[in-house]
């Protein structure tokens, strides 16, 4: 089993990828694979609503500069999808927008690719917001027809400056949680 995780921040090494990867360490005890990749940062393309993907069903948007369609040839792969955003205003980050709009549109174009597959939003936060940003992540996550693990609590973590989020034992309980809880539904749904 895989999962692949998918991190927004552009900040290298920031709060996002502290949490991320603390789910990660979690899977990792399982034995199951992981990987991660930083989309935060990249310059990358939000769907045009050209409705190419509906035409061509290869699985692959015919935007093809940047980032995007190595991460969608990943999620297909994987058995688990993890996607974590800070909070920009209350919402994802630019890049991670562009990530759902587009793998969405070709998920749904490709006979919902990403169906039943076990998705998790991970969200970090200065102080507010992170509800948004969880709910558009998990609402990708529902609308491909994917199935999402609960937490202890919301799968978001507090800190400001980089590595602050280290600092918050609630928020890496709930990483742990998720990452206990992923894994097991993970196994449960290959049996």
């Amino acid at each position: 089993m895989k999962v692949i995780a998918i991190n927004g921040s552009p900040r290298e090494g920031g709060n996002t990828h502290i949490l991320v990867s603390c789910v990660l360490d979690e899977l990792q005890k399982e034995g199951i694979e992981t990987d991660i990749i930083r989309i935060g940062g990249e310059l990358v393309r939000g769907c045009t609503a050209c409705n190419e993907c509906w035409k061509n069903k290869n699985r692959r948007c015919v935007i093809d500069d940047d980032i995007i369609n190595s991460c969608i040839e990943k999620m297909v792969l994987a058995d688990g999808i993890i996607i974590g955003s800070p909070t920009y205003f209350a919402n994802v980050t630019t890049e991670i927008k562009a990530l759902i709009d587009r793998a969405g549109a070709i998920g749904c174009a490709n006979g919902n690719m990403f169906r039943r597959k076990v998705g998790a939003a991970v969200v970090s936060a200065s102080r507010e917001g992170a509800l948004n940003v969880y709910n558009a992540i998990t609402d990708f996550f529902l609308i491909e027809e994917m199935v999402v693990p609960g937490s202890c609590y919301w799968n978001t973590g507090i800190g400001f400056d980089k590595g602050e989020v280290s600092e918050d034992s609630d928020g890496l309980h709930t990483m742990q949680v998720l990452g206990q809880n992923m894994a097991w539904l993970l196994k449960k749904l290959h049996i």
